[in-house]
């Protein structure tokens, strides 16, 4: 599991000449993170923070953060909205491509009263009937939704049908939360990326076969399938590193020849 380490994030403040304390930007996009930590002690002068396509499961430890503008977990394993309300400035929070199926958790922003824009495309809750004014009467400070401006006419209309609105998400809601219990158990079920590898006699068979199979099986779309492909990834990526490493040791022994 790849952490936030000190040394990582002043690696990534080099534009602040690796200095914590005054840094106003961070991005730590695509670096395998499994945990949000440290950031709101090391960095509170933070008003941007890129953490897009990681493996985060949870939005946590950044509610010292008063001065964040713009947070970005696109592309994470995230399934509840929570634990923002002390962002007191945030204004653009962007959730594409997570897990959100708790619809109901966008009321834990409207104590974010300068909250302005908001993503959540690709999520399960956009799906749902009545996802949109569902959104824009529970955070009336929101502007956009998606990227699509909240007209006055479209608050209006949703207000009116809101007791009728609440009943229905909520039913869609548990429904999915019923669902989803159920992926988490066949996935536990599951064997793991080893243990469906083919062997003959002892041996692994047909690497490429394996590695075939294992993207064309079907899966659900869910935190754990995400997780076991990274997982799959990385193994992938250390069986080959000793073969990169003769490929290396051979080149430079024959350079040194020369």
């Amino acid at each position: 599991m790849c952490t936030v380490t000190e040394e990582l994030v002043r690696r990534r403040a080099e534009h602040n000449d690796c200095e914590l304390f005054s840094l106003e930007e961070l991005s730590l996009h695509q670096q395998d993170l499994q945990k949000i930590q440290h950031l709101e002690h090391w960095c509170r002068e933070l008003r941007i923070l890129l953490l897009q396509n990681n493996l985060i499961p949870k939005i946590e430890n950044v509610g010292r953060l008063k001065k964040l503008e713009y947070l970005n977990l696109a592309l994470n394993n995230i399934e509840v909205i929570e634990n923002l309300e002390g962002c007191e400035s945030l204004q653009k929070l962007d959730l594409t491509l997570n897990f959100v199926g708790r619809l109901s958790s966008v009321g834990s922003l409207t104590q974010n009263i300068h909250l302005r824009e908001l993503f959540l495309l690709g999520n399960p809750c956009a799906e749902f009937q009545g996802y949109r004014p569902y959104v824009a009467t529970t955070l009336p400070q929101l502007q956009f939704l998606d990227g699509k401006e909240i007209s006055r006419s479209e608050r209006l209309q949703a207000a009116q049908g809101l007791e009728q609105l609440r009943a229905d998400v909520h039913r869609q809601e548990q429904e999915y939360l019923r669902r989803r219990e159920r992926e988490k158990e066949e996935a536990s079920e599951e064997p793991g990326d080893q243990e469906r590898r083919p062997h003959i006699d002892g041996t692994q068979c047909d690497e490429e076969q394996a590695d075939y199979d294992f993207w064309n099986s079907p899966c659900s779309n869910s935190p754990e399938s995400r997780l076991a492909a990274h997982r799959h990834v990385e193994e992938k990526r250390k069986e080959n590193q000793p073969a990169a490493l003769k490929r290396s040791q051979t080149v430079s022994s024959f350079m040194v020849k020369i």
